[in-house]
């Protein structure tokens, strides 16, 4: 096929992709399959090679990333379980006082984020904004809009978040280069809209009246009655429905683990990860040390050894039985089952795009913009994002359509891992009705559509491009 009817059969499998996600309401997984194996057959793959193109592409995607999701997913998971979220966060309150508290939250929002899902962690974290809006007599929104959006950061930029995963693996960056640029980044980023959502909230917005009631007690707020109608019926069709107001029911409250302990379990896969690259690049090939390091930072590696770490000092020493340790572990898997299949679609959709030609297509077409490569990724997963929603497909989509483009390139690990930082901040950007993570968020803090997008979808877009500014600033300096 001319590069003309191949990029035609990628615009088509691509539009396709995304009228099926929104407008038919299919789940990822399967349009990204379907979409695959359109694009294939009508790209001229034959008929014979079809399974095996599919299998190679899950198969080389999984292979790196379904471990780490699951592992990660785990340790989050004993550390809800077993009050050491909560004890997180109240440690964090507690030694920042008072007046800070919001940045408090902010503070627990970002590490807690790191090995807890986003909507997870705002079903934890939650129940204490509410706690502390009700003694404060403050707005919601205050505490809860810098915390929940430090969670979706998290959840965009940094491993072991399946997203930024697939994308390092699609593109092969080395996810400890994107670690050590990406903690600072996110960091910097949240801050940035710690101090942002800080003046939107100078305004106090109106409630829902049963999310008015919850935090603040029935009887006295009618002045939020006008706020009533918020929710994904309010909205577009295409706004996922948002779960009931969170409990905070862990098993550990009485005796939760200590501040110390869950930073610790919280830091140490992310620490050896990190001495892995750095034993790679900066100690002499063939050392025993080298050796060591490469192996314990591996990330499936250093996320095995946190959860065996996590699973005795949360569960086994605090008295949780094997069983119950194990059935804690499993609960964790349900829930990330469709992200990991959905990631490995993606790395489907990207064989494919090789397979075809359609990759090298595509690149020279990105080529011919002349736009930077950053700017290329950032742009590219920003406007996947606004369409269809899901910051994973919005990540591991980009990743398969730029990757024929930064094959032809020389760029060092560093550069890699800041393509992926650029196109985590695409996938930060542009939260708005189609995506459920917004109607969650503001279903739990009780605002309307319109208000929702006036703070949320605001916030979450100046993060974005503050993320892909802070990127571009490291891009001139390695």
């Amino acid at each position: 096929m001319s590069h003309g009817a191949l990029l035609a059969v990628a615009a088509g499998g691509v539009a396709l992709l995304l009228l099926m996600i929104i407008k038919a309401k299919i789940q990822p997984f399967v349009a990204l399959v379907v979409v695959s194996i359109g694009v294939a057959l009508t790209a001229g793959v034959p008929a014979a090679e079809l399974v095996a193109t599919i299998e190679e592409g899950m198969g080389s995607t999984l292979g790196h990333i379904a471990t780490i999701i699951a592992l990660g997913a785990m340790i989050g998971r004993i550390i809800e379980l077993s009050g050491g979220a909560a004890s997180l966060a109240h440690s964090l309150m507690d030694r920042f006082g008072e007046r800070r508290t919001p940045l408090a939250l902010t503070a627990a929002g970002f590490l807690l984020g790191i090995p807890v899902f986003f909507e997870v962690g705002l079903i934890i974290l939650m129940p204490i904004a509410y706690g502390v809006a009700r003694a404060s007599r403050k707005p919601l929104l205050v505490y809860a809009l810098p915390m929940g959006a430090a969670m979706l950061t998290v959840h965009a930029f940094l491993p072991p978040h399946p997203g930024a995963v697939a994308a390092a693996t699609t593109i092969g960056a080395d996810q400890g280069w994107v670690l050590l640029f990406g903690i600072p980044v996110t960091a910097v980023v949240i801050l940035l809209g710690y101090l942002l959502a800080k003046r939107m909230t100078r305004r106090e917005y109106p409630m829902t009246a049963d999310v008015y009631a919850k935090v603040f007690g029935a009887g006295d707020g009618a002045e939020n009655e006008a706020g009533s109608e918020a929710g994904p019926e309010s909205g577009s069709e295409s706004g996922p429905q948002a779960g009931p107001a969170p409990k905070a029911v862990v098993e550990g409250a009485e005796n939760p683990p200590s501040f110390g302990m869950v930073v610790s379990l919280i830091v140490t896969p992310i620490v050896l990860i990190l001495l892995g690259t750095i034993g790679t690049n900066f100690l002499a090939e063939g050392s025993t040390l080298r050796a060591v390091l490469t192996v314990l930072g591996a990330p499936m590696v250093a996320l095995l050894v946190a959860a065996a770490l996590a699973a005795y000092f949360l569960g086994a020493r605090r008295g949780w039985s094997s069983a119950r340790i194990s059935e804690v572990m499993g609960s964790a898997l349900p829930g990330v089952a469709m992200v990991i299949l959905v990631a490995g679609a993606g790395g489907v959709f990207g064989k494919v795009l090789v397979k075809t030609g359609i990759g090298d297509a595509v690149a020279d077409v990105l080529d011919r913009t002349g736009l930077p490569l950053l700017a290329l990724a950032f742009a590219m997963t920003m406007l996947l994002r606004a369409v269809q929603g899901s910051t994973t497909v919005a990540l591991v989509t980009t990743a398969g359509l730029i990757t024929p483009l930064l094959q032809r390139t020389d760029l060092s690990p560093q550069q890699l891992a800041l393509v992926c930082l650029a196109m985590g901040a695409g996938g930060l950007s542009v939260s708005h009705i189609n995506d459920a993570g917004y109607w969650m968020f503001t279903r739990l803090v009780g605002l309307d559509v319109g208000d929702g997008l006036r703070t949320w979808t605001v916030l979450t877009t100046a993060m974005g491009v503050a993320g892909f500014l802070l990127t571009s600033l490291l891009w001139l300096v390695v």
